[in-house]
């Protein structure tokens, strides 16, 4: 993998159930340290939803693969130049090269 080609920074985020006045709570923490990536935009469009338009885009992440980044999982989120998405797929590049994520981000609002 170039590093030429990590040429974004990226967080990742998991989820907390908390507890508040009105019971369970969810809330992100972020996980680990921002790391290099690149981002490939792969795909957008919107969709017709109970009589509203939503847009979305679908992004492709590379990241360097170690012990840390193989522990995330399509639970976790993704959030890149202030962007959240969704994991949606991840994939190992080569023999612990690195990891390929598909995600997606709404991008109406």
């Amino acid at each position: 993998m170039e590093a030429g080609r990590l040429d974004r920074r990226v967080q990742f985020r998991r989820a907390v159930i908390g507890t508040g006045p009105f019971g369970q709570v969810e809330t992100w923490s972020d996980l680990g340290a921002p790391v290099w990536a690149s981002k490939t935009d792969i795909s957008d469009g919107e969709r017709w939803r109970a009589g509203a338009v939503s847009a979305q885009v679908t992004t492709r992440f590379r990241i360097r693969w170690s012990l840390w980044a193989a522990e995330i999982t399509p639970k976790d989120r993704l959030v890149c130049e202030g962007r959240s998405y969704e994991i949606a797929g991840i994939k190992e590049i080569g023999r612990r090269e690195g990891l390929e994520m598909t995600a997606a981000a709404r991008i109406d609002g």
